[in-house]
């Protein structure tokens, strides 16, 4: 048998032997592109908001405020907060609602708002304390009742002032039998009225030494505040105070005006508010 010799075109040749090449070559490595890298926008503040979006960029705020601070925690940004480190209303542009006589209750809420008081009598003044502002109190001077206009009542005021009827033997602190039936008047009001205080005062004219006088007006004063309690009045609610020839109220010139100086007087004590009666 004879072998036949195969004759291929020269480029096929080429061909072949070029792909027997790269069969036994190895895979060239894969080509990694490199991802741009991106610059984050400006942040002048670094409050994590960025300068384009950020009403405050040169001062570090919050997202809520759009990056602005809350300086004074009163929810207006500082932007447009005109009291920055005091704590207001939006409404008042972050300031304070205003208080013109600086009692703690604002104008709006204040019916007094040139005079200073508590905030039970809306802000007005009650300088006797009773609850009754004294722009209604018709006795602006004595605690009284709200339903007295700001008076006692006319049983009350029986044992306010100038007691007559409370006498003593002259010169010392020994109470008249006579007295009895004022001072047992004195006590049903008290004890009507529970919460009623009183300052009994002694006071006497001015002769003799002024150091006795002080004295007797001291006595005669325990000596009435004694009757009280003995009667169940709690000693607690009963001051007794001499005031001796201190205050007069008539000429002690005159028999009649020295009699007049000599006297009991009952004091309403103030500041125990609505619930006194």
């Amino acid at each position: 048998m004879s072998i036949r010799r195969l004759s291929l075109p020269l480029a096929v040749i080429a061909t072949v032997s070029t792909l027997g090449l790269g069969l036994g070559a190895c895979c060239p490595a894969p080509i990694v592109e490199e991802t741009p890298k991106v610059e984050a926008p400006p942040d002048g503040d670094a409050d994590g908001i960025p300068d384009a979006d950020d009403r405050c960029p040169a001062v570090a705020g919050v997202v809520e405020y759009s990056g602005c601070p809350d300086t004074d925690g009163d929810g207006v940004p500082d932007d447009v907060d005109r009291c920055v480190d005091v704590k207001g209303v939006e409404e008042h542009k972050g300031c304070p609602p205003p208080d013109t006589d600086g009692d703690g209750i604002i104008d709006a809420d204040d019916a007094c708002p040139n005079d200073k008081g508590p905030e039970d009598t809306k802000g007005c003044p009650d300088q006797d304390g009773d609850g009754v502002p004294d722009k209604d109190d018709k006795c602006p001077d004595q605690a009284g009742t709200e339903a007295e206009a700001g008076c006692l009542p006319a049983e009350v005021q029986k044992f306010s002032g100038s007691i007559k009827g409370i006498t003593f033997d002259a010169g010392r602190a020994t109470i008249r039998r006579a007295s009895n039936k004022t001072l047992d008047e004195a006590v049903e009001v008290l004890q009507r009225y529970p919460k009623l205080r009183v300052e009994i005062q002694g006071h006497t004219d001015d002769q003799g030494p002024d150091d006795k006088n002080m004295t007797l007006s001291q006595e005669r004063a325990d000596a009435v505040k004694a009757y009280l309690v003995g009667k169940g009045i709690d000693a607690g609610r009963v001051d007794a105070k001499g005031y001796g020839e201190t205050m007069p109220k008539a000429d002690n010139k005159t028999a009649k005006g020295r009699a007049e100086n000599r006297r009991i007087e009952f004091k309403i004590l103030g500041g125990m508010r609505r619930n006194l009666f």
